[in-house]
């Protein structure tokens, strides 16, 4: 199988772990890399010994560059990704798909009109700790899944974040941070959402900055903080996921159960690719049960590896775009039920992405 060669646009913190990867798959050539910051580039192409460091413009103006790897904040995110379906490049990019639903739809129809794909984060879904519910409940353990419930819950970022003041923006908040892994998890293991309602409020209007090296800095709120949302899938369970900052003491909530005629499921952390996965049959008592797919710590780049082998076999890819804009709705449609004061209906929907192949 020819390789696809992998731009990777923003060199961040969160790149150094798909640099690492990337450079591993036998399905991508890593090729090159572009920052606004050219210095910033140059440093990750010498480290993992890149033929290109480029800037933006140039990275996507580069014929040889198949696949795009778009980690730039959420703000960029469609901007570049609209650049780079526009230079006829595929595109994975980092959680969220895009900050609005206008600019998630843009780019789900450029991607068609081009005949290109398009891949969102999280990827975590791939990993063998959502792997193994997968098969535990498409095999029957818990028989008819009637509920799920999420529980993502701490303090903010500024306590630790060197930068943080982008997520208080629009496009930020513990919803748009950290529920893709929880609704893709979600509409990985049950399907996709039919409706949505919730309760959102901005408990803090201003966050004082504790994290060098901008301590004292004032940040002024501008998205929900503490979201409290519920689902109703399209399969007949309804959904919880409380997601919030404004709980610096903690929480000991689980990260997800789910619910189901025969027994229950413990989910593991959906923010990473293994975990303990737990199982209760009725009337029985909690076991462990051993993962039956890769247990990889941090997989990072898997859907981008994902995508690369799915182009060139002409097959679909499991982090697909139109997953990461159902989720991109659902987080928007939480919000949009606690202003109007009603349910939101889900205009779009996706296919359940295919399971991975087990190794156990």
């Amino acid at each position: 199988m020819k390789k696809a060669k992998v731009g990777i646009v923003g060199c961040g913190n969160i790149s150094h772990i798909y640099f690492n990867n990337l450079s591993a798959y036998p399905e991508v050539e890593l090729y090159a890399c572009a920052d606004l910051d050219v210095a910033r580039a140059q440093a990750r192409a010498e480290e993992f010994g890149l033929a290109k460091a480029y800037t933006v413009e140039e990275l996507l103006n580069d014929p040889d560059i198949d696949i795009v790897v778009n980690l730039t904040i959420p703000q960029a995110h469609a901007a570049v990704c609209l650049q780079a379906l526009a230079a006829g490049k595929h595109v994975y990019v980092e959680k969220p798909l895009a900050v609005t639903r206008e600019e998630g739809q843009q780019i789900l129809s450029l991607a068609k009109e081009k005949g290109l794909r398009v891949s969102g984060a999280p990827e975590t879904f791939l990993g063998g700790g959502i792997q193994t519910c997968r098969k535990l409940i498409d095999d029957g353990a818990i028989g008819t899944p009637v509920s799920v419930a999420g529980f993502v819950i701490g303090g903010g970022h500024e306590s630790w974040h060197p930068d943080p003041a982008f997520y208080y923006k629009l496009g930020g908040g513990p919803m748009f941070d950290m529920g893709p892994y929880y609704l893709t998890a979600f509409v990985t293991l049950l399907g996709p959402i039919r409706r949505v309602t919730g309760s959102a409020v901005i408990s803090y209007p201003e966050r004082t900055i504790t994290s060098k090296p901008k301590y004292g800095e004032k940040i002024q709120v501008e998205t929900p903080t503490l979201i409290s949302g519920v689902m109703d899938f399209e399969n007949g369970a309804v959904g919880t996921l409380i997601a919030s900052f404004d709980a610096p003491g903690g929480s000991v909530l689980p990260n997800i159960e789910i619910h189901g005629s025969k027994g229950s499921l413990l989910v593991p952390d959906p923010n990473g690719f293994g975990g303990v996965v737990k199982l209760r049959r009725a009337g029985g008592d909690w076991e462990e049960i051993a993962l039956t797919h890769d247990n990889i710590d941090n997989n990072r780049g898997i859907g981008v590896a994902d995508m690369a082998r799915a182009i060139a076999a002409g097959e679909p890819h499991r982090a697909s775009g139109e997953m990461a804009y159902h989720v991109l709705e659902a987080m928007h449609g939480f919000h949009d039920a606690s202003r109007d004061g009603k349910h939101y209906d889900m205009q779009s929907t996706c296919e359940r992405p295919a399971p991975m192949p087990a190794v156990n």
